[in-house]
């Protein structure tokens, strides 16, 4: 089957279901504020943060490493991306169970979420590594990055829609009952999403074979000496990629620190979607003349900023606007990582490159379970300091890589 202008619309159309429907669940299933703020209302401290972030975030990417030699096989990836994304939905539900369930045995509780939470980011790495091949060679070249900003935009306001029904649906009842329904309500809200996965039409079949883990190492080795750009790449994302890591540690300090309540993070939810939404708005109004070298420099000054922002930190109400910053560089980072990767990659070799980008999350997988020993053991000062440290290396790799488009 042909990829034709027909094809591309209705695929464009069908990955905007699925986007949408899932920023809707997103409020309710947030790795940024609701997931933590469980986990901290659970009995959570520090290296609990550590671990789910490093599950959840880092972790999930790095695991498409492994994924992909396998995906890469398959003439044609639907199958495997619907198996991925029902993995979520079972997940999420297995926990939503749990919690309407409990039982007060908290050390019991904690590991049986962290289960349900690696099976949800295990789906999610499975999924991505077909969702990147399929979506390249689903929508013509042309209509790619107006795509990309279309689907931040209308998410970001399904979200911000959605935000205030999880904000009430979290303050209307207390843990672990709120967290039950919230998981519930993102579950079923990704059912409905996965409907959108059902209706794409896979065109191109994949033409690329890799025998085993070991060959996919030996292609890894041959790509970074023909492509320059792909070292540079997976250099960004090993450095700026731990900016989607610093926010539920802002969970955790807000609490410690300056004793906030579970209501307090349903408005850092609101206001981290202020942030997705503008910076939205304002790449998709600009996509055909913003260059994601300015995309990629802004986001890691913003980034910097934030940190700077939380050794400054001394009243709560100041924490919200962390948030705003966070949903910024979240979309930012989003944009411009999966453009860069359609940019780094051709269309033959798109879930091989996938692949490759989860060997670059080594850091982020690693940097959240580094973090909350800092945390522990030093406090969270010097935990900010290493952050900034690390995303200023990343314009360094920005620089290399001198993306032109």
């Amino acid at each position: 089957m042909t990829l034709t202008k027909k094809i591309s619309t209705h695929n464009f159309k069908a990955f905007l279901w699925h986007a949408g429907f899932l920023a809707f669940a997103q409020n309710f299933i947030d790795v940024d504020t609701i997931i933590p703020g469980m986990i901290v209302d659970a009995g959570g401290n520090a290296m609990h943060i550590g671990i789910m972030t490093a599950i959840m975030l880092g972790g999930s990417s790095f695991t498409q490493l492994f994924f992909a030699p396998y995906i890469s096989n398959k003439k044609y990836k639907k199958g495997y991306l619907l198996f991925g994304i029902n993995s979520r939905i079972f997940s999420l539900f297995g926990l939503g169970a749990l919690l309407l369930y409990f039982n007060h045995n908290t050390s019991n509780v904690l590991w049986i979420i962290f289960i349900f939470i690696t099976l949800f980011s295990l789906g999610g790495a499975f999924s991505n590594v077909s969702y990147a091949d399929i979506m390249g060679k689903s929508i013509l070249p042309e209509k790619r990055k107006t795509f990309l900003s279309t689907k931040q935009i209308i998410s970001g306001i399904i979200v911000l829609g959605s935000a205030f029904i999880a904000k009430q649906v979290l303050s209307a009842s207390q843990y672990p009952i709120n967290y039950a329904f919230m998981f519930l309500i993102g579950a079923t809200g990704l059912l409905v999403a996965s409907g959108g996965f059902w209706s794409v039409k896979e065109t191109i079949p994949s033409q690329l074979k890799i025998s085993g883990f070991k060959e996919f190492k030996s292609l890894l080795r041959k790509e970074l000496k023909e492509n320059p750009r792909l070292k540079y790449f997976l250099g960004f994302i090993n450095t700026q990629g731990i900016a989607i890591s610093f926010l539920p540690f802002v969970i955790l300090y807000a609490k410690e620190i300056f004793g906030t309540q579970t209501g307090d993070t349903g408005i850092y939810l609101l206001f981290k979607v202020l942030g997705v939404v503008l910076v939205s708005a304002l790449v998709l109004l600009g996509a055909k003349n913003i260059k994601y070298n300015i995309l990629l420099i802004s986001n890691v000054v913003l980034t910097i900023a934030m940190g700077t922002l939380a050794i400054l930190l001394n009243n709560p109400d100041s924490v919200k606007f962390l948030f705003v910053l966070g949903g910024i560089i979240f979309s930012l980072y989003s944009i411009t990582m999966n453009g860069l990767l359609l940019e780094v990659s051709g269309t033959t070799n798109r879930t091989l490159y996938a692949g490759f980008a989860g060997a670059g999350n080594l850091l982020p997988a690693i940097f959240p379970l580094i973090s909350g020993a800092i945390i522990d053991w030093l406090g969270f000062q010097y935990f900010f300091a290493l952050f900034m440290a690390i995303v200023a290396s990343s314009l360094y790799f920005i620089y290399k890589i001198n993306c032109k488009k």
